[in-house]
């Protein structure tokens, strides 16, 4: 039995069938296709959590304007810009609540509202990425008159 064992392994070691694996050339191949696909999918991925913020705050702003809505059937009249946002949610013993919570913008600041407003009757808006007015891309200014 150990002869034949011997035969086996002087075989696998002397065989005429080529070793099997990659070649340097075919991973550099692999290697060079792969870094062309980064190249032009990395820069479309990269954008996409810039997008998703503006379209968050587009939702926020649409659902604090609904609340606004809400508020003004009930009381005749839009918040003060003195009285704020804090007014949909008031304490339990305030009455009704027409938010849970008042959001913050997705870049952490709070939404700004103005009555009379700028561009409608009342503005709901969110600075973007630089907190400061004006701006372009990602540092422009995301209101509900541009909804």
């Amino acid at each position: 039995m150990t002869g034949y064992i011997s035969v086996l392994k002087f075989r696998r070691r002397h065989s005429t069938e080529p070793q099997r694996g990659f070649s340097l050339i075919e991973i550099m191949v692999v290697v060079v296709i792969m870094g062309v696909l980064a190249a032009l999918v990395v820069p479309n991925v990269m954008d996409r959590p810039d997008q998703a913020r503006v379209i968050a705050a587009k939702q926020d702003i649409g659902a604090i304007m609904q609340a606004l809505k809400l508020y003004r059937l009930d009381h005749g009249r839009y918040p003060s810009s003195d009285a704020g946002l804090e007014v949909l949610v008031p304490g339990p013993d305030k009455g009704s609540r027409y938010m849970d919570r008042v959001p913050t913008d997705p870049w952490n600041t709070p939404y700004q509202y103005l009555n009379p407003g700028v561009h409608d009757e009342i503005d709901v808006f969110s600075l973007g990425a630089d907190g400061k007015p004006g701006g372009e891309g990602n540092d422009a200014d995301i209101g509900s008159w541009a909804r």
